[in-house]
């Protein structure tokens, strides 16, 4: 397909990164295919992890196509630019379309980038994951490739405020080893497996962080932060629902 709005839209992006002050920490890019299709899992702690990954697979040569909620494509502005770099929208009430255009994206050689927790976790932690991606692997027979991103929460995420100041801001990235899931998998094995796979790579990344973690709001509990817990954020879920079930 033709790229005619990607190339641009990595010029200003790269810009943005100069302009802030971004220090890439790349790992494994050579886990990337050169050609090929592959489902690229992160893990989603800030809004602007897909540009990250995304640029992180730059020297590989390949655009990774997001699969982003359909509130972005609904957006005056981003909803062109996600359409021009042919993201693929997913609608949260009626996902089959989504999952067909993704199935599609993936036989035709593109690599798709998912984020199975399905929403940015508060805690920073890798939450319970989506069988999408799992399923998209099985479905179009190709590899998943694990990914760990930190650092991008300090930037923009969840109920904080931004930090667009130009300082420095390091943001490490680690691309892990590809590997296939048979057809027949059990699903909810294959997902716990994707999960360790995952958690793997994220604790590397964070034990090589130049900055402690310590008493900090965008560092989880287990290292030693101040972020709410996993079953903190399983607490306030719950009375969510109740809330809404009145």
């Amino acid at each position: 397909m033709a790229d005619l709005v990607y190339p641009p839209v990595i010029v200003a992006i790269k810009t943005f990164w100069k302009y802030l002050g971004v220090q890439f920490d790349f790992q494994g890019v050579e886990n990337l295919p050169r050609q090929g299709g592959a489902v690229l899992c992160m893990n989603h702690i800030g809004y602007l992890d897909f540009a990250l990954v995304g640029t992180g697979a730059l020297p590989a040569k390949r655009y990774i196509r997001f699969m982003a909620k359909k509130e972005i494509f609904n957006h005056k502005v981003a909803g062109p630019l996600m359409r021009g770099m042919h993201h693929i929208s997913v609608d949260r009430e009626s996902g089959s379309s989504s999952f067909v255009a993704a199935l599609r994206a993936l036989r035709s050689g593109e690599i798709v980038g998912i984020f199975p927790e399905g929403t940015i976790s508060r805690s920073f932690e890798i939450e319970d994951l989506k069988s999408g991606a799992i399923r998209l692997s099985i479905g179009a027979g190709v590899p998943i490739i694990p990914v760990a991103v930190w650092g991008s929460q300090r930037i923009i995420t969840k109920k904080r405020k931004p930090d667009f100041k130009r300082r420095k801001h390091p943001v490490h990235i680690a691309f892990g080893q590809p590997y296939l899931v048979p057809k027949g998998s059990d699903i909810e094995r294959a997902e716990a497996e994707l999960k360790v796979k995952m958690l793997e790579l994220l604790h590397s990344v964070q034990s090589n962080y130049p900055h402690s973690h310590e008493g900090q709001w965008w560092a989880p509990a287990r290292l030693g932060g101040t972020a709410i817990t996993s079953e903190q954020l399983h607490v306030e879920r719950q009375k969510m629902k109740e809330q809404e079930n009145g």
